[in-house]
């Protein structure tokens, strides 16, 4: 009995195949137009932007030109209307992300002074406007002020609850009325204090710090900037670096200025010699003090010098 399907029927063989889609046989001679190539070396150009606000607009910029005269060529050269509504289409989405990007851009501008912060602190650690408007959002937007001869911080009295930046002004840091350093705009206030203290430790302040003039400062609350690093591992990991660099420069700064009576180098924030009395100190000889850190508090063990 023969089967009711026939095969011939089917058109399944390969030559009708072929005929119904044909290959290029013949390839044009003369080349598309300059409209054509100037698509394609915008969307080039557009491939190689970066990442980041300013990123995502030069990459949307390009593609939004590339599909723009794609468009152009489809309408005029290629005259059909499908790769001519493919390509407006693409060059009406890159310009809603280009409004959108620049929308966003704008949303994340800062006053003068986090401008300035910004610029001189974070945006060379490569920082994007987007982390650090977690970082501001983090201190409330507030700048602080100190009027000349106001006290930051009273040694022994004020508790330590917050991590500072000087954004302007001069403060000066006595301790036992004994003159170690100056803190200038954009370093670090408390970075010693803050460092000295685990999340779940209280403390105070062992030094006087005192603004020379008027000064200006931002401010983040220990626990608010605690949950922030919990959230962003990036932005801990860039606060421990800023932090532990500016203990350094304070540190360097200190044993610059630091000398006994014998003419040797110490740190005067060093417990012993803060509080040893100047014939004890030339009775030291040629011992000096090397900081053991044990917690809140600094530890000092002798270690022999030579000249």
């Amino acid at each position: 009995m023969d089967s009711p399907y026939h095969f011939e029927s089917a058109n399944l063989t390969w030559s009708t195949a072929t005929q119904e889609h044909p290959v290029c046989a013949d390839w044009k001679d003369t080349p598309e137009g300059s409209v054509f190539h100037l698509a394609n070396i915008f969307l080039v150009l557009g491939f190689m932007g970066g990442s980041g606000f300013y990123g995502l607009l030069y990459l949307f910029f390009f593609l939004a030109l590339g599909f723009f005269c794609s468009s152009i060529w489809a309408w005029s050269d290629a005259c059909t209307t499908d790769s001519f509504s493919w390509n407006f289409a693409l060059f009406v989405i890159c310009v809603v992300q280009i409004v959108h990007v620049a929308y966003r851009l704008r949303s994340v501008t800062f006053d003068k002074e986090f401008q300035d912060l910004y610029g001189y602190m974070f945006k060379r650690l490569g920082v994007s406007l987007t982390e650090y408007g977690k970082i501001v959002t983090c201190s409330d937007g507030d700048i602080h002020t100190i009027e000349k001869d106001h006290y930051f911080a009273m040694e022994g009295k004020t508790a330590i609850d917050k991590l500072s930046i000087l954004l302007s002004g001069r403060i000066r840091v006595t301790v036992n009325g004994e003159f170690l350093h100056y803190i200038y705009p954009f370093q670090f206030i408390d970075s010693p204090e803050w460092d000295s203290l685990r999340p779940s430790e209280d403390g105070v302040f062992q030094v006087t710090l005192r603004a020379d003039n008027p000064c200006r400062y931002v401010a983040w609350r220990r626990k608010k900037l605690y949950l922030l690093f919990a959230k962003h591992r990036y932005i801990a990991k860039v606060f421990a670096l800023l932090v532990r660099n500016d203990i350094a420069d304070k540190l360097f700064s200190l044993n610059d200025k630091a000398f006994d009576s014998s003419g040797f180098r110490y740190d005067l924030r060093l417990p012993s010699f803060c509080h040893v009395p100047a014939p004890e100190l030339e009775q030291a000889g040629g011992f000096l003090t090397a900081p053991e850190k044990q917690g809140q508090h600094i530890k000092s063990t002798p270690t022999q010098t030579t000249t």
